[in-house]
């Protein structure tokens, strides 16, 4: 089964994004929670934007021996440079070179030409492979490129030493079929691709971030770039967690798989949400607090009898330690009974039907019922037991 590789770039991508900046130590222990999760990459900053980023980078190359440490470059030759000093202590280094290409970033961002795009790339390419043996080149603006044009870069970027060709959808304009359909007229463009990786990055403008680095996949793409809980850019990047687990739940599907430890994604998840204060949305898939929660009564009996009936994964296997039936007014009885079981309390069906009845009375008003609300509820329909008990034992 073919491997797609995730390149991880929260360090970089992510931290970019407003409210999402870290400090050196923060950085080191997200880097230490990567290496965790078994990522195939990481990509820890840009060395050039400034001094204390690039001994970032330097620091977390320092400390992590066990992943290739990437950082981003444009492609100018002050860039390259901080880049390589930046990964000097790295075991494996990847230089990240990147230039716009579409006709929008050329013209009004870049004022260059496309032939002067194209002598940047390969000139900058060559610099890179003089001082570092990987480089991966991003088209940035992929997806607005035209793509003859972005054939022949691609050509160039190969021809010159880049080993990894990355054609994102910087502004999250793609949709699924036209973002694979682009991966596949550059591969038949370039002819033979062995000793290439085609990547993909994407970022969650409409909010199909992950659906395209997923049809890249389907078009032959094996390097997605992604971030944790889809930090990034503006609505962000592919969120890693989603894309792994879909390849995961799906593998028949794909036909991929990746290194990632699974059972790491939720630890990660809550560690950044730690580090930036930034808690993500309780629906978010896979690490959102409510992804193994149930309220409705017929999902609770469902999960009940078997897992299986409303769950396409565990917890467990996300690293979350366990589900929770949710009591509310949508709550069932079967829910109910297992919360007082693992409370301490087996009640009879006559007093199940009374803590039900003021269960669901509070939650109309409360909307959830906590557990130490269960508990007093509880007490209170079961002490009768207890004193009918009492003062049938004094009478005896």
């Amino acid at each position: 089964m073919d491997v797609v590789r995730i390149f991880d770039t929260t360090l970089r991508d992510g931290e970019q994004s407003p409210g999402f900046s870290m400090n050196t130590a923060e950085k080191i222990r997200v880097a230490h929670q990567l290496a965790a999760l078994n990522v195939d990459v990481i990509e820890a900053g840009f060395p050039i934007s400034s001094r204390g980023d690039l001994e970032a980078v330097r620091r977390v190359a320092q400390e992590i021996r066990s992943v290739p440490i990437a950082a981003l470059a444009r492609a100018r030759k002050d860039d390259v440079m901080a880049a390589v000093e930046a990964l000097e202590p790295a075991v494996s280094p990847r230089l990240h070179i990147f230039l716009a290409t579409s006709d929008l970033h050329l013209k009004v961002k870049l004022n260059m030409t496309r032939e002067q795009a194209l002598d940047s790339i390969g000139a900058m390419i060559r610099l890179g492979r003089q001082h570092i043996g990987e480089v991966e080149f991003s088209a940035e603006d992929a997806g607005r490129t035209d793509i003859d044009f972005l054939c022949k870069v691609c050509g160039v970027a190969v021809e010159a030493g880049a080993t990894v060709l990355n054609l994102p959808d910087t502004v999250g304009y793609a949709v699924p079929e036209e973002y694979a359909e682009m991966f596949r007229i550059v591969r038949e463009s370039l002819g033979d691709t062995q000793g290439i990786t085609l990547s993909a990055h994407c970022h969650d403008d409409l909010g199909m971030a992950v659906a395209n680095s997923l049809a890249a996949i389907r078009a032959g793409v094996r390097q997605i770039e992604c971030t944790i809980n889809g930090i990034g850019e503006r609505a962000g990047n592919a969120a890693l967690e989603e894309v792994v687990v879909a390849l995961a739940v799906r593998k028949e599907s794909f036909g991929v798989t990746t290194g990632i430890n699974l059972e790491q994604l939720f630890p990660a998840s809550r560690l950044l949400s730690e580090i930036t204060g930034a808690l993500v949305a309780p629906n978010k898939a896979v690490v959102g607090a409510n992804a193994f929660a149930h309220e409705a009564g017929i999902h609770q009996d469902g999960i009940i009898k078997n897992p299986l009936t409303y769950e396409i994964m565990s917890p467990q296997m996300v690293g979350v330690p366990k589900r929770s039936l949710v009591l509310g007014k949508h709550s069932g009885r079967n829910a109910l009974r297992e919360s007082l079981r693992d409370l301490g309390y087996e009640p009879t069906d006559v007093e199940l039907g009374e803590v039900y009845k003021r269960v669901t009375a509070l939650a109309d008003e409360a909307k959830q019922v906590r557990s130490r609300d269960l508990v007093a509820i509880a007490h209170e329909v079961l002490r009768r037991r207890s004193t009918l008990t009492a003062e049938a034992t004094s009478a005896a």
